[in-house]
């Protein structure tokens, strides 16, 4: 550490405000050190063949979405099984036009009794009788 030179200028210490300078020149060296060991997802670590930057986030792979994907593909798979075996045909249209299965738009239960002739409170009798019954047949399942 450098020793300062005590001086006097119209009444002030000039050392004081060197020592403070000192100060702040190793707080900032300290803190460097400190985020050298910082590692960010996003900073790039090495490059591809093709010379683009590879990142933490490229090569880190989150199993969690792949094992929620197949989870979903198979309820889905289930779901679209207990529709055809356990539903009448107007409740499964009624489910089909409404939740926008076999990649149709979702309607409203106004649109969809538009649609049929029938009441909008009689849509959501059906919808609520065909849900509950597929609820029913999952949770069966579940415990089998």
């Amino acid at each position: 550490m450098i020793q300062p030179i005590p001086v006097t200028l119209c009444g002030w210490r000039v050392e004081s405000r060197c020592e403070g300078v000192e100060n702040e020149i190793l707080m900032h060296f300290r803190n460097q050190k400190k985020q050298a060991q910082d590692v960010f997802i996003n900073d790039p670590i090495d490059t591809d063949k093709d010379g683009n930057a590879l990142t933490f986030l490229d090569i880190v792979a989150d199993d969690g979405d792949i094992i929620d994907d197949i989870e979903l593909k198979l309820k889905s798979e289930q779901l679209y099984k207990y529709i055809t075996q356990s539903l009448q045909p107007r409740e499964q249209t009624i489910l089909k036009m409404r939740y926008g299965l076999y990649g149709t738009r979702p309607l409203t239960q106004r649109e969809i009794a538009k649609k049929l002739d029938i009441s909008r409170s009689y849509v959501s009798r059906i919808e609520k009788k065909a849900v509950s019954q597929l609820r029913k047949k999952f949770d069966k399942d579940q415990n089998i």
